[in-house]
């Protein structure tokens, strides 16, 4: 019943749906949901031949009912009588003072007995368990070593990633990126190896007891369970140009091959708050902008068409991208992609200050700034959506974004995006290097 019941989950149906389909209530299916932490616990294969079935013991159960004897159950389910024998020595209900073959009671046992429990390999390696949680866990520092303790958040409850309230923030590395930056930290030291799955489970499965439960806090989603995997344009904007569409930007943007091409966006907070991100292309470094609140922000009641107080109106955005984009090399700043938002309505403006052409993505095409995306989900564990992004100052930004900068990446090797854009800058020092502004 529970196989069954998590071949269902793996369809994408919900839970609910998967308890009706295999005929158990609502909250027994959410409990073996809960308490798996969303991964099935047993093999989906059916048993092989060579063992008992369900259905096979409840044959048995009819059989010994009727007064038969052990080879004549054995000859009519084509089974050895020890076979026989045995599962009824065995897994018969003794609860009543006697031995009666039940076949529910029967299955039960034959699972129990067939559990092979083994220790989690964190629980063994206090080592191998102390590197895993500083690096979901430790604490985000500022580029002269202080912590950024960041907001004051609620206890955790065991609720699955809970909105519109502050996470902690850490050091969050994934459990893929810890498990492959073991082989770089300790080449020589076998010991210290565990793949990502055996990190997730140690999070996500009740009783593995390894990692803390709400350290699942710390991983980008925040889920403390596992989710499945299989669970109109609008009209062109007045300052999108056909000069300034992605099909005109360079080719060498495209390919990554060539540094200094950023894609940007906003994050947005409640009460018209937001932060501004750029991410460069090839080595995925990311830089977070400070929009303050303007002057007059909630004493000054609001004007139509009149100037933003927010903080990201025109004006305001393209002083404080100039403010970022001007403290990198000229020859790191060659491009920037963004969305179709107003706020960068001044784009020509702010090309002419920094040398950086600005290029917009189509309408509704989140994949044409896929770099940008992916950060902006990343950043979205430090500024979660619906509180005020604008309480934090630009030395917290500056944190955040070191911490950022310092996670090894998948795309790179597993190197950190800030060693390769220490590299980037090492060849733009080099003498005799050839390079375009």
């Amino acid at each position: 019943m529970q196989r069954q019941f998590w071949r269902l989950i793996a369809t994408g149906v919900t839970t609910a749906e998967a308890s009706l389909a295999v005929g158990v209530s609502w909250p027994v299916g959410a409990r073996w949901f809960r308490h798996a932490g969303g991964m099935p616990p047993i093999s989906l294969a059916e048993p092989s031949g060579r063992y008992l079935t369900f259905e096979d013991r409840e044959e048995i159960a009819i059989l010994r009912a009727m007064s038969k004897g052990v080879r004549e159950i054995a000859r009519a389910l084509g089974r050895d009588p020890g076979t026989i024998s045995r599962e009824l020595r065995g897994n018969a209900a003794t609860r009543s003072g006697k031995q009666e073959y039940r076949a529910t009671v029967a299955q039960w046992k034959a699972q129990q007995a067939a559990k092979r429990p083994k220790s989690a390999k964190l629980l063994g390696n206090d080592r191998l368990r102390e590197y895993v949680q500083e690096r979901l866990s430790g604490n985000v520092h500022r580029p002269d070593g202080t912590v950024a303790a960041g907001p004051q958040t609620p206890p955790w409850k065991g609720l699955n990633k809970p909105h519109r309230q502050d996470r902690r923030w850490a050091t969050a590395w994934s459990p893929e990126q810890i498990s492959h930056r073991l082989k770089a930290d300790f080449p020589e030291d076998e010991s210290m190896r565990i793949s990502h799955e055996a990190i997730y489970q140690s999070l996500f499965i009740e009783g593995r007891g390894a990692l803390k439960r709400e350290l699942v806090a710390c991983l980008r989603t925040g889920r403390a369970l596992r989710e499945p995997r299989s669970r109109s344009r609008n009209r062109p904007q007045g300052h999108v140009t056909a000069d300034v569409v992605l099909s005109e930007r360079p080719a060498e943007a495209a390919d990554r091959a060539v540094p200094g091409h950023w894609e940007g966006d906003l994050i947005i907070g409640t009460g018209r708050s937001a932060i501004g991100t750029l991410v460069e292309r090839s080595s995925r470094s990311t830089l977070l902008v400070h929009l303050p609140r303007m002057e007059g922000w909630g004493e000054v009641a609001p004007v139509k068409n009149g100037p933003a107080l927010g903080g990201y109106g025109a004006v305001a955005m393209n002083t404080a991208l100039t403010v970022s984009m001007t403290k990198l090399p000229e020859q790191l700043r060659k491009t920037l992609t963004w969305d179709r938002g107003k706020e960068l309505s001044g784009h020509a403006q702010f090309a002419l200050e920094t040398g950086t052409k600005v290029f917009f993505a189509d309408p509704h095409s989140p994949w044409q700034r896929p770099t940008n995306e992916n950060t902006n989900g990343l950043l979205r564990q430090y500024f979660p959506k619906g509180t005020d992004l604008s309480r934090w100052s630009a030395e917290d930004l500056e944190a955040v974004a070191l911490a950022i900068n310092n996670r090894p990446r998948k795309i790179l090797g597993w190197k950190t995006p800030a060693e390769v854009f220490q590299e980037q800058l090492r060849s733009l020092q080099q003498p005799g290097v050839a390079t375009t502004g």
